[in-house]
């Protein structure tokens, strides 16, 4: 691979330092990051890398192209997750994550099998009830009971 990188042209190269810099991505006007999660909270908070309380991967600069997109002109950060796991046994949008990899603020798009929500510019309110409404329909109804235990709605 790098023998044909190093007199082709149409190649480019760049170490990590640079490639997942946020400010280089954000030097990008409409960079869209397109990423996936273990589960996302009811405040937005994404877990991309422990599975109950053990470590499943690394983030891969996935918070890199999640804050380098949401400073971009036009930027956009989605992050795309089916709404359960373990074949349908436990809701992916969950009242509260371990782990964060991407913080609330952050994180613009959630995008399920069962919608979209844009939680940028929203209330904490707004955000678990957006939540709620792409979370699988096994899992709807427990979740606005822990919302309203965290005071969240």
């Amino acid at each position: 691979m790098y023998e044909r990188m190093n007199d082709a042209a149409a190649f480019e190269s760049y170490p990590v330092s640079y490639v997942n810099d946020i400010r280089v991505i954000a030097e990008h006007d409409n960079f869209i990051s397109i990423n996936t999660a273990i589960e996302v909270d009811l405040y937005g908070q994404v877990n991309a890398e422990f599975l109950s309380e053990s470590e499943y991967s690394g983030s891969g600069g996935q918070f890199d192209f999640v804050k380098g997109s949401s400073l971009s002109r036009g930027g956009k950060s989605i992050i795309v997750l089916e709404a359960t796991a373990g074949h349908g046994s436990s809701s992916t949008i969950v009242p509260k994550v371990g782990m964060v990899t991407d913080d609330r603020m952050d994180v613009e798009y959630i995008v399920t099998e069962n919608g979209i929500v844009n939680l940028r510019g929203k209330s904490t309110k707004e955000r678990a009830l957006g939540l709620i409404g792409v979370a699988d329909p096994n899992f709807r109804g427990q979740l606005p009971t822990e919302a309203k235990r965290m005071a969240l709605v």
